[in-house]
C-alpha cells in the first residue's frame, strides 16, 4: 500500500474513533491544528506517563518542573530566538504553494536513499543470509554512483546551511531538479527567512501591553528555573530538569497529519553536567533514548540515528531518532549537547550570577547541557501508524490497532452475552471492580462478534465475555485482542492477569 494511503487511512481512522479532530471543525477547520478525542486524550497521557517515569521515577537526579507559557520577552532575547529562529521559504510561482527549502532538498535526498535501498533489498533477496550488505555498497557500480550524488549533495547543503547562503539553497533545488509536488513545476522564488514565533500582547491597555511571545519551545522554561530547582532540591551535577508542555511555532509548511503543527506538545530532559564531560553524557543518553523507544515493540528497523551536518550554534553535537512514518523516515526526537551557551546567555542578560559550585572540584563554572527533547504528537503518530493494521477474516476486513497494551487507550472491555437473564449485572459488577485499576469500557450492543471489531478498532487488548455459565461457575472467557485467542478464568483472578499484561512497569522493566 503507498505510503499516503496508509496515512490517509490512518487520518480517517484516528476521527471515526475518536482519537484525533481537526480543530474547530465546526467552523471548517483551523490549519495544522486538531483536538484529541476521547480516546486519542487517553493514548497521549499514558504516552506522557510513560516517558515521565522512565524520566523522573527511574532517575533519582532528575526531577519535573511545569514552567508557564509565558515567558519574560528577554528570555527570547538572549536564547537567540528573536534574532535567529527562522525557516528558509521558497514559493512555487505556478501552484502558489510554499515550502521549507531545506526540507525539499532533505526530502529529494532520501528518495536517492530509497534508490540504494532498492537495490540492497535485490541482493537481500538474491543471496539471503549470505548477503553483505557493506561489500555491496563498497562494489555495486549503481550503488557507487548514487552515493557519489548523495555525497557530494549532501557537501553543498551543508555549505549553503552553515553560510545561511539563500541563493545557494535555491541553486540546489534548480540543480537537482526538485519540483513541486503540487504543480509539477520548478519555477521557484528566492528563498527568504521567515521568523516561527507567534507575538501577543500582554497588559490591561492596548497603549500600554508590552509585546510577549508564545514559547517556540519548553528548554527555555526549564533553563531560567535552573537555580530555583537547584537550590530547593540540593540537587548535584550531575542532573536533569524535565518537563512535558505545550509549544507553538508559526509553521507555514504545516502539513503530513500531526507530524509538523502550528500547536504542540514536547518532552523534554535538560540534563546539567560538568563541563568537560557532555559528549560521555551525550552518547549515553543517546542509547539511552533509542533503547526508550524500542521497548515500545515496533520493531529495530524502524528507528535509525541521524548525525546533524549543520549544528545549532549553541551545541557541540546533535542526533536525531528518525522513525519510519508512513510518510518515511523522519525526526522523532533530538538529543543535542548544548554546552554552556543557555545558562550563560541567561547570566549575561540577566545580570544574574548562574553558577554551580562543585565541591569535589573546589570550584564554580556554568553548567553543560546535555538535552533530550521529542515531540509527544510525533510519538503519538508513531505508535498509531505502526499499530494499525489490516486483517482478511472470513471475507472481511478485521482492522485493529495492536497498541503496545500500556499506552491503549481502554484496557479491558466488558461484555455480556445478552441483554438479559442477569448477565448485564454481573458484568457490571465486574466492571465496578476493574475499574479501580484499569480505564474499563462496557458494551452490551449488537453481536459479540460485531463488539469485539470494535474493541480490535480501537486497541483494548482484553475483551471480557460474561456469558450464562458464568452464573455457575464464577468465570468468564477473557479474549486476547492480537490473537484473538479466548481462555475460561475466574473471576476472581481477572485483576492479576489483566495488571500482569497491561502494566506501564513491563516497558519501564526494560530500560534498566
Amino acid at each position: 500500500m503507498a505510503a499516503d494511503d496508509i496515512l490517509k487511512k490512518i487520518i480517517a481512522h484516528a476521527k471515526e474513533y475518536g482519537f484525533i479532530f481537526p480543530s474547530s471543525e465546526l467552523y471548517d477547520g483551523l490549519g495544522a491544528v486538531y483536538d484529541y478525542g476521547q480516546l486519542g486524550s487517553e493514548l497521549k497521557n499514558n504516552i506522557k506517563q510513560y516517558w515521565w517515569n522512565a524520566m523522573v521515577r527511574l532517575h533519582e537526579n532528575i526531577v519535573g518542573i511545569d514552567a508557564a507559557i509565558f515567558m519574560h520577552p528577554t528570555t527570547w532575547k538572549a536564547s537567540g530566538h528573536v534574532d535567529a529562529f527562522n525557516d528558509p521559504l521558497i514559493d512555487n510561482k505556478d501552484s502558489k504553494k510554499r515550502y521549507r527549502a531545506d526540507v525539499l532538498i532533505e526530502e529529494h535526498r532520501e528518495k536517492m536513499n530509497q534508490k540504494i535501498e532498492k537495490e540492497l533489498e535485490k541482493g537481500r533477496k538474491k543471496f539471503g543470509d549470505s548477503f553483505d550488505e557493506a561489500q555491496a555498497r563498497a562494489t555495486n557500480p549503481n550503488i557507487q554512483r548514487e552515493q557519489a550524488k548523495i555525497d557530494e549533495l549532501t557537501a553543498r547543503f551543508v555549505k549553503a546551511l552553515e553560510a545561511s547562503n539563500l541563493e545557494e539553497l535555491r541553486q540546489i533545488i534548480i540543480d537537482n531538479g526538485i519540483v513541486c509536488p503540487v504543480s509539477g513545476t520548478a519555477n521557484w522564488s528566492d528563498v527568504r527567512q521567515f521568523n516561527l514565533m507567534f507575538e501577543t500582547k500582554l497588559g490591561a491597555t492596548a497603549e500600554g501591553a508590552s509585546t510577549i511571545y508564545l514559547r517556540p519551545e519548553t528548554a527555555q522554561g526549564i533553563f531560567v528555573n535552573y537555580l530555583n530547582v537547584q537550590k530547593t532540591g540540593r540537587m548535584k551535577i550531575p542532573f536533569g530538569i524535565a518537563q512535558i508542555g505545550k509549544a507553538f511555532r508559526n509553521e507555514i509548511v504545516a502539513r503530513q497529519f500531526i507530524f509538523r503543527m502550528r500547536e504542540f506538545e514536547q518532552m523534554e530532559m535538560q540534563f546539567f553536567v560538568r563541563p568537560g564531560s557532555e559528549m560521555e553524557w551525550f552518547y549515553k543518553w543517546k542509547e539511552a533514548r533509542l533503547q526508550w523507544h524500542k521497548a515500545l515493540g515496533f520493531g529495530d528497523s524502524n528507528y535509525r540515528y541521524h548525525d546533524h551536518e549543520k549544528l545549532a550554534h549553541y551545541a557541540n553535537a546533535a542526533c536525531d531518532i528518525e522513525f519510519n512514518f508512513p510518510m518515511g523516515f523522519k525526526e522523532l526526537e533530538g538529543i543535542h549537547s548544548r554546552t554552556d551557551f543557555d545558562l550563560s546567555q541567561h547570566q549575561q542578560f540577566s545580570g544574574k550570577k548562574i553558577t554551580y559550585f562543585d565541591p569535589e572540584l573546589n570550584e564554580s563554572y556554568v553548567p553543560y547541557v546535555v538535552e533530550t527533547s521529542v515531540g509527544l504528537d510525533r510519538t503519538f503518530l508513531a505508535v498509531l501508524s505502526k499499530s494499525y493494521h489490516e486483517e482478511q477474516l472470513d471475507n472481511e476486513t478485521r482492522v485493529v490497532l495492536r497498541i503496545p497494551a500500556a499506552l491503549a487507550p481502554i484496557k479491558v472491555a466488558v461484555l455480556p452475552l445478552v441483554k438479559k437473564d442477569g448477565l448485564p449485572e454481573v458484568a457490571r459488577e465486574i466492571m465496578k471492580e476493574l475499574s479501580f485499576q484499569f480505564n474499563c469500557q462496557y458494551d452490551e450492543k449488537d453481536s459479540i462478534g460485531k463488539r469485539y471489531r470494535r474493541q480490535d478498532a480501537i486497541g483494548t487488548p482484553f475483551c471480557i465475555t460474561i456469558d450464562h455459565e458464568t452464573l455457575t461457575d464464577q468465570c468468564v472467557t477473557i479474549r486476547d485482542r492480537d490473537t484473538m485467542q479466548q481462555e475460561r478464568v475466574a473471576i476472581s483472578t481477572l485483576a492479576g492477569i489483566i495488571d500482569s499484561k497491561v502494566s506501564m512497569n513491563n516497558l519501564l522493566k526494560q530500560l534498566l
